[in-house]
């Protein structure tokens, strides 16, 4: 089994549990906030159904730091508001939330690289 092989199937198990994380994440967190008459409306701009469990994810899981500077953006409507949504979550919901930001984005950033990788052959 070579590098790339590996680092295929290491990216695709990821992937599989982001799909698995990411309807457990909308169905136990997000689905209860957009029901919230505080927290429904701060759920950031959903492009395509289901963005909003993603913007959801990244304010809970992103240094608040981050999530200040892009709340005081002009673009901040596109991202959910972290604050409120800190006060309406619950310990397990931010570790869910974290957990399925952080291997959506490693999972994707791993099969883009693989991607680049093989087109300039760099495991040939």
């Amino acid at each position: 089994m070579n590098i790339e092989s590996l680092l295929f199937a290491c990216g695709m198990a990821g992937i599989f549990i982001t799909c698995i994380l990411y309807v457990a994440f909308g169905q136990i967190t997000v689905r209860r906030l957009r029901k919230n008459l505080k927290t429904k409306n701060v759920l950031g701009i959903e492009f395509a159904s289901g963005w909003d469990i993603i913007n959801v994810a990244q304010a809970l899981s992103i240094p608040r730091s981050w999530s200040r500077k892009l709340e005081g953006s002009p673009l901040s409507l596109l991202y959910a508001d972290s604050e409120i949504l800190l006060q309406n979550t619950t310990k397990l919901d931010r570790v869910l939330g974290a957990v399925f930001y952080w291997l959506l984005t490693v999972s994707g950033l791993m099969m883009i690289s693989l991607m680049m990788f093989s087109a300039f052959g760099y495991f040939n």
